[in-house]
């Protein structure tokens, strides 16, 4: 293709063209005017939200689904800031989100103008790639490096581009980045892996977010069938292995399966796949500590950064998930041909789920007159229609659905991960939704997070008819800060309590969405069967009993301790 002459803003908009962008989130500003003038004669639609977070947790959501890069634009100084925490979500789940962020005019830079801040050293640490333009000249090469590198890395890239540079003439050549994948890794390492799983006594699957990043659920399900490997899934990647097989046990984690955690506690080898073994997901829980002391771990990742990283691995391999699992099971198989079923560990992972199921059970009964919040979980992930989408927030009832949320394909369970933050989950769900117009996509918050974004962006939802059904587990409180406060600070509430909540049903009528406000969990599955029919945008207030007897686990630990208090002023204060 021959060069061809086109402005900056051009060659920026063709650019998305050539990578296949179809939408931009954001917020509309003069610094990027004149490319968004362009987008409509494009085929690009822009979603204008409420709070530029949403947006880059939006591109966050529709990239997750899609698998491939998406794009949040927003306006220079504070439009861009509000990016952060968003791109930082994006970056600990390696999500391809492109955040096209422009700044002060090239001839203000570092004289203190209106809105400017050095946004490069903003998104230092949470992208894989970030670049200023340094010429309008070079708008579409750099624009294309932040595509690639988000494709080649996994990750979130920032394009930063002063705001004079979307002006002028160049003569560019636009076409779409490589695609490139890690392969099989080295064979040595796979047929050391091989050697370690065909003689273990009990091997165990970990099957983490790069499972479902890389499609690889048919080949990771032949592998646990021939090996006859019980599969637990990474802390909140509860897509990465089918809910219903016999092999799965579920989530490890905060708030998991005692099944997963118990019978990962019995494997002398675990096939980490697709995952960093983050420290937060392996850390004890339920009074358990359940990764395994003396067990041979295989860690496989596309990433090499993370290999070896949080815990010591026995072999390990760059490589992709799906492409390394299909070669793996070849090699077993060559190894020991013929292999029959474990009918002993397909018992015992029987026996441990329904250990499991029946605590669960146990947990979710209450005298009280407002419902169990794990009454409310069971009753609404058990009417949740198969092929749903769910987006989880952070706090306590959202760390709850770790153990009832159930999946049976990938790219389904859209989490806060790591990064935890409050507000995740509607942005999240809106650009879901978009990626997956034919699935049910939920965000489900507590009162807290809802009130951080799911209020404001229902109106995005319904101005740009995104039928995202949000779930709001309402409390009225911080639940994981009121279970610190209620077991060291001898239940003083400071700040945990929510009791003036609006009913947000009502709130969601008056904006134009369906409002539902449910009491009883026998409720429950007809109010979801009747949002998921109606085809809008709605909003389930889900009124649910709160307090210390039905608080999860706690859930950080490593920096409390039982206060003491030394000024008399303080000292009645002492437990």
């Amino acid at each position: 293709m021959t060069k061809q002459k086109m402005t900056p803003s051009e060659a920026l908009v063709e650019t998305l063209v050539a990578e296949g962008v179809q939408n931009v989130f954001g917020i509309v500003g003069s610094a990027y005017m004149d490319a968004l003038d362009l987008f409509p004669a494009a085929g690009i639609r822009f979603i204008p939200v409420a709070h530029e977070q949403a947006a880059c947790h939006a591109a966050d959501g529709l990239a997750r689904v899609t698998g491939k890069p998406q794009v949040c634009i927003a306006q220079n100084g504070p439009g861009a800031a509000n990016f952060v925490s968003a791109m930082t979500a994006a970056y600990w789940a390696h999500s391809p989100v492109v955040a096209i962020a422009p700044e002060t005019g090239s001839m203000g830079i570092g004289t203190g103008g209106f809105q400017e801040i050095d946004q490069m050293a903003m998104f230092e640490k949470q992208t894989v790639y970030q670049v200023r333009v340094n010429r309008p000249e070079r708008m579409a090469e750099l624009s294309r490096q932040c595509f690639y590198r988000a494709k080649l890395e996994n990750g979130p890239t920032h394009l930063n581009i002063p705001r004079d540079y979307f002006y002028g003439i160049c003569e560019d050549e636009i076409y779409p980045t490589m695609v490139l994948s890690r392969g099989i890794g080295s064979k040595q390492a796979l047929e050391a892996a091989a050697k370690l799983l065909v003689g273990a006594k009990y091997p165990v699957i970990l099957s983490g977010g790069g499972v479902s990043q890389a499609d690889a659920l048919k080949e990771v399900t032949a592998l646990a069938e021939y090996l006859t490997a019980p599969v637990v899934n990474s802390y909140l990647h509860n897509d990465t292995f089918p809910g219903d097989h016999p092999l799965s046990c579920g989530p490890i984690g905060y708030c998991g399966s005692k099944a997963a955690m118990r019978t990962i506690a019995k494997a002398d080898v675990v096939l980490a796949l697709g995952s960093r073994l983050g420290p937060f997901g392996t850390l004890p829980q339920y009074d358990m500590e359940y990764w395994p002391k003396t067990a041979k771990i295989i860690q496989v990742d596309a990433n090499a950064k993370v290999l070896g990283l949080s815990k010591r691995v026995d072999v390990a391999s760059i490589a992709d998930a799906k492409e390394y699992a299909d070669e793996l099971l070849k090699i077993i198989q060559t190894l020991k041909p013929g292999m029959k079923a474990n009918t002993d560990r397909l018992a015992d992972v029987e026996k441990e789920k329904g250990i499991w199921n029946t605590e669960l059970d146990s947990w979710s009964s209450s005298t009280n007159s407002l419902m169990h919040p794990r009454r409310f979980l069971q009753e609404l992930t058990k009417a949740m229609p198969k092929g749903s989408i769910v987006a989880t927030d952070i706090g306590n009832n959202s760390s709850m659905c770790n153990a009832y949320l159930k999946f049976t394909g990938i790219r389904q369970h859209i989490s806060a991960l790591s990064w935890g933050n409050c507000g995740f989950a509607y942005g999240a769900a809106m650009g879901a939704k978009i990626g997956c117009p034919d699935k049910p996509v939920f965000a489900f918050q507590g009162d807290g997070a809802y009130g951080i974004s799911g209020i404001a962006e229902v109106m995005t939802a319904v101005r740009e008819n995104i039928p995202v059904i949000a779930v709001v587990a309402n409390n009225f409180e911080w639940g994981a800060e009121k279970k610190n406060q209620i077991d060291y600070y001898n239940n003083r509430f400071v700040g945990a309590n929510l009791r003036e909540n609006p009913d947000y049903a009502k709130l969601a009528e008056d904006m134009g969405a369906k409002g539902y406000r449910v009491e009883d969990y026998r409720q429950v599955g007809d109010v979801v069967r009747d949002a998921v029919a109606s085809g809008r945008p709605c909003v389930i207030n889900a009124v649910i009993q709160g307090g210390e007897e039905v608080l999860a686990e706690p859930f950080r630990r490593d920096a409390l301790k039982m206060p003491v208090r030394y000024l008399e002023k303080y000292s009645h204060l002492n437990a």
